[in-house]
């Protein structure tokens, strides 16, 4: 199954060392490869380190740091109850993170005269005041995740309400009208919780 990994199509694959030297002689693009034993990149994609605007990602290291802080000192052992409060915590920031950067997607959800919804994009992205996070929603609203976030919501007859979504509504109720997006709240308060 290692030819898998030459697929153009976004996905997650894992495998053994051994196998290692295979992937290294197949032409594979555009692909992030890690090892996970060493922590160490194989292969970047060289926008690494420039794609999260560097406040965010020191927010989302930050309360990541804290999570694990958390976790270090409320167990010594590794049972299933620690592992499912670790994957609750990190889950935590995430969901976060992404309501806080594109949670106000709804504000630029309009209905046509046939009832359907169109996305704003350009509204969406210019009503985020910080300049880098612009550039970040410019390069994240390219991805296929974000362009099927999207349709999902256009093409939806009823809100279903998920954990993203019920956390969205909580987000834009408790948002000041002068601020559209919370990115300076999620700076100061994203590792404190």
């Amino acid at each position: 199954m290692i030819d898998i990994v030459c697929c153009p199509t976004p996905f997650l694959v894992g495998l053994l060392s051994s196998s290692l030297p295979k992937l290294k002689d197949l032409p594979v693009e555009e692909a992030l490869m890690v090892n996970l034993g060493s922590d160490r990149f194989i292969r970047q994609m060289d926008d690494e380190d420039t794609l999260l605007p560097r406040k965010l990602q020191a927010a989302l290291e930050q309360a990541l740091e804290r999570k694990n802080e958390l976790i270090n000192q409320d167990s010594d052992s590794d049972s299933d109850d620690e592992c499912n409060t670790l994957n609750g915590l990190v889950s935590e920031v995430f969901i976060r993170f992404f309501v806080e950067t594109v949670g106000h997607y709804s504000l630029f959800l309009t209905q046509n005269e046939k009832g359907e919804r169109a996305f704003q994009r350009e509204a969406f992205r210019k009503s985020v005041a910080s300049k880098s996070i612009r550039r970040f929603l410019e390069v994240f609203m390219e991805s296929q995740m974000f362009a099927g976030f999207i349709q999902d919501r256009e093409l939806r007859k009823c809100r279903a309400k998920g954990l993203f979504e019920q956390r969205v509504e909580q987000y834009l109720e408790e948002l000041p009208d002068t601020e559209q997006s919370g990115v300076n709240k999620f700076l100061r308060g994203l590792g404190e919780e």
